[in-house]
C-alpha cells in the first residue's frame, strides 16, 4: 500500500492518517502479526509532525484495533474467540465459528493419582489413571493447553484412538455418556510451563477453567483443566432473570 496524504484536502492530517492506518490494519499482512510503520518513519514518509502521527495511532489504540507494546512495536489486534460456558467441544465450537483449528500436541500417559485427583475421581490415591494433554489452537498460534484425568471405571487406556472426538470416543466405543459439568473459572499467571505451551511471557493472563464431567447417574467422568490464553479467548454467559 502507498503511503500517502493529500496535504490539499480540507479533511484534518490526523483524520487522514487515521484512515491510512484503518486500510493498513485490514491487509492480510497486517491481520496476520505484520508490524505497522513506526511513528517517525511514518511522519518522514508523510512529510508530517510526528505528534499528527501520533495522534491517529492513539485513536485507534483506544479503539482497541491497535496495541502497541514498548520495544515490540505495533500491531493489530487480534479478536478474540468469543464462546459461552456451555460449549463442551473446543473443536466442534471452532468448526461451527468457521474458525480452523489446528492440534499442537497430543500426548496419552498412564499416571498415578496424587491427592488432589484422587479426591476428585473418587479413588484411592496411587490409583493407575489416563491422562490426556492436548494443546489447541489457530493456524496462527495455540490458543489452549488442556489437561484431563479420567476415571478407571470408563475403560481408556494409552492405546485408546484419541484422535476421535473424546465425547463420541466415550459414546460409541464404551457406551459412556456425558451429561453434566461443574465448572469453576477463574485468572491466573503463566508460569514457565505454560508459557512455552502457549507461546507467551511469563506473568501473562491465562483464564484458567476447572471442570468434572459427570454420566448421567452423577458419576463422575472426567476431570478436565483448561488454561486458555487470555487475549485470544473470551466466555460469555446467558443469565435470565427469575420469576
Amino acid at each position: 500500500m502507498k503511503f500517502q496524504i493529500d496535504h490539499k484536502s480540507h479533511l484534518p492530517l490526523h483524520i487522514q492518517v487515521e484512515s491510512l492506518l484503518r486500510n493498513l490494519a485490514g491487509e492480510e499482512d497486517y491481520q496476520n502479526g505484520k508490524l505497522f510503520p513506526a511513528e517517525t518513519d511514518l511522519a518522514n514518509m508523510l512529510g508530517i509532525a510526528r505528534n499528527t502521527v501520533r495522534q491517529a495511532f492513539n485513536k485507534l489504540v483506544l479503539e482497541g484495533v491497535l496495541i502497541r507494546k514498548k520495544g515490540m512495536g505495533t500491531r493489530v489486534v487480534e479478536k478474540n474467540v468469543i464462546t459461552n460456558l456451555d460449549n463442551w467441544s473446543y473443536t466442534n465450537e471452532m468448526m461451527q465459528k468457521g474458525i480452523e483449528t489446528k492440534n499442537y500436541l497430543t500426548k496419552i500417559t498412564e499416571v498415578t493419582a496424587d491427592a488432589d485427583k484422587a479426591e476428585v475421581l473418587g479413588v484411592p490415591r496411587g490409583t493407575k489413571i489416563i491422562k490426556m494433554e492436548k494443546l489447541k489452537g489457530t493456524k496462527k498460534k495455540p490458543i489452549v493447553y488442556f489437561v484431563s484425568y479420567f476415571h478407571p471405571r470408563i475403560g481408556l487406556t494409552v492405546n485408546s484412538d484419541f484422535n476421535t472426538p473424546l465425547y463420541k470416543l466415550l459414546e460409541e466405543k464404551h457406551s459412556i455418556f456425558a451429561s453434566k459439568s461443574k465448572e469453576e473459572i477463574r485468572a491466573i499467571n503463566a508460569d514457565k510451563t505454560l508459557a512455552e505451551f502457549l507461546k507467551i511471557e511469563i506473568g501473562d493472563p491465562i483464564l484458567y477453567r476447572k471442570r468434572r464431567v459427570f454420566d448421567p447417574g452423577e458419576r463422575i467422568i472426567e476431570y478436565n483443566l483448561g488454561f486458555y490464553r487470555a487475549d485470544s479467548f473470551t466466555y460469555t454467559i446467558d443469565i435470565e432473570r427469575g420469576k
